[in-house]
């Protein structure tokens, strides 16, 4: 990282005279992330909370997308993850991303596992 750093967002599409103004505009991606991800919550399309994707809601799949794109442009941009070298940025960003898809899938599939057994087995809700 002997460089400077570089001033446009999503690979030279947008390009920004100064580091401020190029702060600004990743607080603006960013902030219109958020906002689509409230506004779903609050909303809660019914065609979103009604189908299913590998035992999950389509809505909480999106969230949980949404949040990771959030925390790879944060990392991508603000950690400076792009003017390192290349195998140092897939070996930082491809493994957390790897391990937190990884528990994701796993605490989903055994919270719809306990959810069948205290729905439908001998066991009930005893909390």
């Amino acid at each position: 990282m002997a460089h400077d750093h570089k001033l446009e967002i999503f690979r030279g599409l947008l390009k920004f005279r100064s580091n401020t103004q190029k702060i600004w505009g990743v607080l603006i991606f960013l902030t219109i992330v958020t906002a689509i991800e409230v506004g779903l919550g609050i909303t809660k399309p019914e065609i979103l909370t009604k189908n299913y994707f590998i035992g999950m809601k389509l809505l909480n799949w999106i969230f949980i997308v949404l949040t990771l794109v959030k925390a790879y442009y944060i990392a991508w941009d603000f950690m400076h993850l792009r003017d390192e070298k290349s195998s140092l940025r897939r070996a930082i960003v491809w493994t957390p991303i790897f391990l937190v898809c990884y528990l994701v899938f796993i605490l989903l599939y055994e919270a719809d596992y306990v959810y069948t057994v205290f729905k439908e087995g001998f066991l009930a809700w005893n909390f």
